[in-house]
């Protein structure tokens, strides 16, 4: 009869074959799709003007690259997004952690939340670049918007799911409500905050480019739409591939960071309790 720890080391043994299995998928399926599509381009089944290939792509990012231009705009849009992410994820918390101070404000407060929520921020692009310049502040501000209002309501979601047996338990222990706030409401509010961590990356990301797109002096959105303009198609797939992949490694980051503030919040929970 297997012991549990040879059950366990199964299990562990089974999830790494699991996930080497899938990573092999992965990868194989992207690697056959880029030689799919440069088949594609080589032998005219595609139309290389409008779909270029992977190697014409890659030669136009090298050049992109070598003249500096490129990295200045992975910077401009990269920079941008994180300063507008990490200014709304943390001023919408805050405002949402608040709300456990007051219940009638924050009861006054959602319908608005639900509005601003449901409100096409996007559209107010034109306005943004009108009151703060073509530059870097209105790509910041307009990424800031998008994440403000969804990382306040996360934060008040986790604030109405503490049980309040558990509040009235410390305050009857004579615990004041600032200490019942800080050691109560925003450990139980950190998965909710954390869980939103994913979509308030990819909505900065969108706030900044379209930013871009309205008007901007640099950035992968201006690159996108001067090549467009130009009918430079292949610059126009170097913007879209570069895009993509930052956008895919700043979601890793998040996933990281995620992953990090999950493992420190269990450790903390887990202390408090044996204290």
């Amino acid at each position: 009869m297997k012991s549990s720890a040879d059950i366990r080391t199964g299990v562990q043994e089974t999830r790494q074959i699991e996930a080497r299995t899938v990573a092999l998928w992965r990868w194989g399926l992207l690697l056959a799709l880029l030689v799919l599509w440069e088949l594609g381009a080589r032998l005219h089944w595609l139309d290389s003007y409008f779909f270029s290939s992977p190697t014409e792509i890659l030669r136009t990012a090298g050049i992109q690259w070598r003249t500096g231009s490129l990295w200045r705009d992975i910077a401009y849009t990269g920079l941008s997004t994180l300063l507008g992410f990490l200014l709304g994820t943390v001023v919408g918390s805050v405002i949402g952690l608040l709300f456990w101070f007051s219940r009638r404000a924050a009861l006054v407060a959602e319908p608005w939340l639900v509005v601003l929520n449901a409100l096409p921020k996007l559209a107010l692009a034109p306005v943004l670049v009108i009151l703060f310049g073509i530059g870097f502040s209105s790509k910041v501000v307009l990424a800031f918007l998008m994440t403000v209002v969804v990382a306040a309501m996360s934060a008040w979601g986790g604030v109405k799911a503490v049980d309040p047996t558990l509040t009235t338990l410390m305050v009857s222990l004579g615990a004041r409500r600032i200490q019942v706030f800080t050691h109560l409401v925003v450990p139980s509010s950190m998965p909710w905050i954390i869980s939103g961590l994913r979509v308030n990356i990819a909505l900065a990301m969108a706030g900044s480019i379209v930013g871009e797109f309205i008007a901007s002096d640099r950035g992968l959105g201006r690159m996108i739409v001067y090549a467009g303009t130009t009918f430079d198609l292949k610059l126009v797939w170097v913007g879209v591939v570069v895009l993509s992949i930052v956008s895919i490694l700043m979601y890793l980051g998040v996933v990281g960071l995620e992953k990090l503030l999950n493992r420190r919040w269990s450790q903390e929970q887990e202390s408090d309790g044996r204290a």
